[in-house]
């Protein structure tokens, strides 16, 4: 028997790991070889014939590939069984080309046991830059969890809508959005969805910061508080005073669990408007935003951790909130916390433009502006 060995060197193949290695026709070889036993009987492994066959459909399969690809590339390995299942139908083996589809369903449960279920052609770029199969049971798991004690949420829709909305080579990053998509546009449907959309949300921004922190995404919030701070301080955003705080003692009050009271619209605001971020990247997490609010609000105050946490359980609860200066810059090298400013206006050409130039300065730290113009003559 010759069996076929020689392989363009620039064929390589996806396995389901994600691992790519050299495409190995003879392993193909070995696949066909191993339905033809299954049918005809192990008597048949010296069969002449059954080794010429075996050799031409190799051959058919391989020279479907380098038509496809002259230039070499890369193909998953669902591609070439697909291929070795047409190749024995297209040649009349149809009882082999049946015990070969069993084979691989077979395999395919068996993956199913171990608990993983990735789909068959979809492949996404991980962080490191290489290509892995899409893990269903995780983008499953993933919105479960964001649909956790929510009633009226359909969580396979969401999966079979964030899958067919995804490309080959998509960013594992960017899967994220899409599954913020497919819920985002339910909500009108189902109100219980803002509070799925709110969920991914906050999962993506908790892991860029983390990773912007240095942190490992399984980290606590709480358990980020003194990294957040340090790097605020060293990127000159917010105040050192903030490092004199018992920090252990705040970190253990965070509750990141109260993040899941979102709504979309709610948690999107902050993120677009409010949240500490340095070159477009928002690193300042939920929980560490009540929290640095708090902070600043509590600097001097006596026993002031006390009055920090009495603070964040009532930002953090919604039981009440700040303004939007607040908001803003409590914590900050800029603490202005006042909503609203009224400056009255003399009947004087270089006090009218200086009260121009004092609306401008204060507006750019926040805050509603108010001019009585009184003195003004007529």
């Amino acid at each position: 028997m010759s069996v076929i060995t020689s392989t363009p060197g620039q064929l390589q193949v996806i396995k389901r790991t994600g691992d790519v290695a050299t495409f190995d026709a003879e392993k193909i070889s070995v696949a066909i070889g191993k339905a033809f036993l299954a049918v005809e009987g192990q008597q048949s492994a010296d069969s002449s014939r059954i080794h010429d066959r075996i050799e031409q459909l190799t051959e058919m399969v391989m020279n479907t590939f380098n038509r496809r690809l002259p230039s070499g590339g890369t193909i998953h390995i669902e591609e070439i069984q697909d291929q070795v299942e047409l190749a024995l139908m297209r040649t009349g083996e149809q009882k082999v080309a049946r015990a070969y589809v069993i084979y691989r369903e077979q395999r395919s449960e068996a993956r199913k046991q171990t608990g993983a279920h990735h789909h068959p052609t979809l492949q996404v770029i991980g962080a490191n830059g290489q290509f892995k199969p899409l893990d269903l049971s995780a983008l499953e798991a993933h919105v479960a969890k964001a649909a956790e004690g929510l009633e009226g949420i359909d969580v396979k829709a969401i999966v079979d809508e964030t899958v067919k909305n995804l490309y080959n080579g998509v960013k594992e990053s960017d899967i994220s959005t899409t599954m913020m998509m497919a819920t985002r546009t339910r909500i009108e449907q189902e109100p219980n969805y803002t509070y799925v959309t709110a969920r991914l949300l906050r999962d993506n921004l908790v892991a860029t910061g983390l990773e912007f922190l240095g942190l490992s995404t399984e980290t606590n919030e709480g358990d980020a508080l003194e990294t957040f701070l340090k790097k605020g301080i060293e990127l000159e955003l917010l105040s050192p005073e903030l490092l004199n705080f018992d920090l252990a003692k705040l970190a253990a009050a965070i509750q990141p669990e109260r993040s899941n009271q979102f709504t979309y619209l709610g948690l999107q605001t902050l993120f677009d408007r409010y949240f500490i971020h340095s070159d477009g990247v928002r690193f300042e997490l939920p929980q560490l935003f009540f929290m640095r609010v708090s902070m600043g609000l509590s600097l001097n105050e006596e026993n002031r951790e006390d009055r920090a946490i009495e603070f964040y359980n009532l930002l953090s609860s919604f039981d009440y909130m700040a303004s939007t200066p607040t908001l803003f810059n409590s914590g900050t090298l800029r603490p202005q916390l006042s909503s609203c400013y009224l400056t009255t206006i003399d009947d004087d050409l270089f006090d009218i433009y200086g009260a121009m130039r004092d609306n401008a300065m204060l507006s750019k730290w926040a805050g509603g502006l108010g001019n009585d113009w009184t003195p003004v003559r007529a």
